[in-house]
C-alpha cells in the first residue's frame, strides 16, 4: 500500500511539474487570451486612451498603432509636452519636444525592435526568432500568484513575462537591454474582437511611472505605413543624395589606399545563447591585422584572451607570412591578366556607394551621432534596379533593409544597420542558404584627422550548409589600437607595427 502510494506521489509531482514549464505556462496563456490564430488573424491594432504621470499628476492623450510583422508606433502628451517612439521595420526612433528626434542605437534600438516584434506576435513566434524559453520561478503582482517565464532573443534582450497562476492572463512584462528597462502591469481585461485585451496598463520607464487607460481598442483594416516612419521635421535643407554617394566612393576609394599604412587589432567573440537564456560569450580570437597592397593579412595571437604558445605563435607568423607570397602571386597573375583585356568586375569589391544606389533611400534627416553632424536614412532595395545581372554581392545587399549614418562633414558611413528580409541563396542553395532575419551592424571611428576604420561589429544569422547542416552564428567584432606603419614583405612578423 505504502509503495502504490508512492508511486501515486510521484505521478502527481511529475504531472505538476510538466503543467508548470514554460512551454505549458505559454500554452495555457494563448488559451486564456482567445488562441494564437486569433491575435494573428489581425494584421492590426489601434489603441487610444488617456495617460497620467503619477509622480507629477499630469494628464494627456494616449495612442499606439501596430502592423505585422514588426511595426510599432506610440505617441502621447502630458500637459502639452510631447513624446512619440516608432519602429518601421528597419530603424527604430525617438521624439520629445524638448530633445528633438533621434535614431536609436544600441541597447535602446534592440529593445525597441523586441518590443515591436513581441507587440504584433506576442510569445507566439518563439521558435521561428530562434529566441529561448526557460522558467522563472513563482512570483506575485499586485497580491495575486504568477508563474514566471523568460523570453530570451537572440540580440540578448530579456522579456520576462508573468501570468495569473488563476486566470492565465499576462499580469506584468520586464524588457530588459543592456541599461534599457521598461516594466508594464496590465489589468481590467476586456474580449475584444474574440481577443482578451487589457484596458489598464501601469507603465515604469526611465524612472518615471505612468497609467494608461484605454477608452477604445480595436483592429485596424489598415494603418498607413507614413505611421511609423520618422516625423517630417524642419530644418536646414538635406545636401543633394546623388552627389553624397559620389562624394562617398571617393574616400572609400581614398580609404583603400591608406589602409596600406596601417595595422590594428581585433578581437572576434562568438556569443551563444545558453539553456537558462542568458547571452553569453563562448570563446574569442584575437588578431593582429594588417593590409599589403590593398590585401588584408591577419596574424593571430591570442585566443580566449590567452596568448598563443610559442610553438603556435611561430606556426600563426608562418601563416601570416605565406599570405604575402600569395598576395604577390595573386597580383602577379592579375597584372598577366590586364594585358590581354580590362580587370572582371565581379572580383573588384562593392562599395556602400554602390549599394546604396541601387537602394531606394528613404527617411532622410539630420542627426548628431558620436558628437558629429550626421545625415540618417533608411534603406531598401530599389524595384527599378537590375539585380539580375548585377555583381554577386550586389544581388546579396538587394534582399537588405536597414539605417545608415553618413557623416557629413568627411562623407565616411559612421553607422550601419542592416537585416536580411529573404533567403539569399549561395551556389544556387545547394551549398547555403542564408535564412532571413539575419542582422548585422557596423560602426566606424574617425582616426588621424584623415581616415575612418570599423571599430565595432555585430553579426547575428543562420545559414543551412550543404542542404543539411544548420549553423547559428552570433559573433562580435572589436577593432583597435589603430597604428601607422609600413609593411616588410617576406617579414616572418606580418603585421608588425615598423616606426610607429
Amino acid at each position: 500500500m505504502n509503495y502504490k502510494l508512492f508511486v501515486i506521489l510521484v505521478l502527481v509531482l511529475s504531472i505538476s511539474v510538466t503543467a508548470q514549464s514554460p512551454g505549458a505556462i505559454l500554452k495555457r496563456a494563448e488559451k486564456a487570451m482567445g488562441g494564437a490564430k486569433a491575435f494573428q488573424n489581425v494584421r492590426a491594432w489601434s489603441k487610444s486612451g488617456t495617460i497620467t504621470n503619477l509622480k507629477t499628476g499630469s494628464m494627456g492623450k494616449f495612442r499606439a498603432e501596430t502592423s505585422q510583422p514588426n511595426l510599432y508606433h506610440t505617441a502621447f502628451d502630458l500637459d502639452g509636452f510631447e513624446i512619440e517612439s516608432g519602429f518601421n521595420g528597419k530603424s527604430g526612433w525617438e521624439r520629445d519636444s524638448r530633445v528633438g528626434l533621434k535614431t536609436l542605437t544600441g541597447s535602446a534600438s534592440l529593445a525597441q525592435h523586441a518590443e515591436a516584434v513581441f507587440r504584433n506576435a506576442l510569445w507566439f513566434n518563439f521558435k521561428k526568432e530562434k529566441s529561448k524559453i526557460v522558467t522563472g520561478g513563482k512570483s506575485t503582482v499586485e497580491g495575486k500568484a504568477a508563474n514566471v517565464v523568460l523570453l530570451n532573443t537572440v540580440k540578448g534582450v530579456e522579456i520576462k513575462l508573468y501570468f495569473d497562476a488563476a486566470t492565465g492572463l499576462l499580469l506584468r512584462e520586464e524588457n530588459v537591454c543592456g541599461d534599457v528597462s521598461e516594466t508594464f502591469i496590465y489589468d481590467d481585461y476586456r474580449v475584444v474582437n474574440g481577443m482578451q485585451q487589457p484596458f489598464h496598463v501601469k507603465m515604469e520607464n526611465g524612472g518615471e511611472t505612468y497609467v494608461v487607460e484605454f477608452a477604445e481598442i480595436k483592429p485596424a483594416p489598415l494603418i498607413a505605413r507614413t505611421t511609423f516612419d520618422f516625423p517630417k521635421v524642419s530644418g536646414e535643407p538635406l545636401p543633394d543624395i546623388a552627389k553624397l554617394l559620389s562624394e562617398l566612393q571617393s574616400n572609400e576609394d581614398e580609404v583603400e589606399e591608406l589602409l596600406d599604412s596601417y595595422s590594428y587589432i581585433q578581437r572576434s567573440t562568438r556569443r551563444e545563447v545558453g539553456k537558462d537564456g542568458i547571452l553569453r560569450d563562448k570563446e574569442s580570437e584575437t588578431y593582429q591585422l594588417s593590409f599589403y597592397k590593398g590585401n588584408r593579412i591577419r596574424r593571430l595571437i591570442e585566443k580566449n584572451g590567452k596568448p598563443l604558445s610559442r610553438n603556435d605563435q611561430e606556426d600563426a607568423d608562418k601563416d601570416a607570412a605565406k599570405r604575402v607570397d600569395e598576395i604577390e602571386k595573386q597580383i602577379s597573375k592579375s597584372e598577366s591578366r590586364s594585358k590581354s583585356g580590362p580587370p572582371s568586375e565581379e572580383g573588384r569589391r562593392v562599395s556602400i556607394a554602390e549599394v546604396l544606389r541601387a537602394s531606394k533611400l528613404t527617411n532622410p534627416r539630420r542627426e548628431r551621432f558620436r558628437g558629429r553632424d550626421v545625415i540618417v536614412f533608411d534603406f531598401e532595395p530599389d524595384p527599378t534596379f537590375d539585380f539580375k545581372n548585377a555583381k554577386s554581392m550586389l544581388k546579396f545587399f538587394g534582399k537588405t533593409a536597414g539605417v545608415m549614418w553618413i557623416d557629413e562633414k568627411d562623407k565616411q558611413v559612421a553607422r550601419v544597420e542592416a537585416t536580411l528580409f529573404d533567403n539569399y541563396n549561395i551556389g544556387g542553395g545547394v551549398l547555403a542558404k542564408l535564412k532571413k532575419g539575419a542582422s548585422f551592424t557596423l560602426e566606424q571611428e574617425r582616426l588621424n584627422d584623415e581616415i575612418w576604420l570599423p571599430s565595432l561589429a555585430d553579426i547575428n544569422l543562420s545559414v543551412r550548409v550543404l542542404l543539411v547542416k544548420g549553423i547559428d552564428l552570433n559573433q562580435q567584432i572589436k577593432s583597435y589600437d589603430y597604428r601607422k606603419f609600413t609593411t616588410e614583405v617576406k617579414d616572418a612578423k606580418v603585421g608588425e607595427p615598423k616606426n610607429p
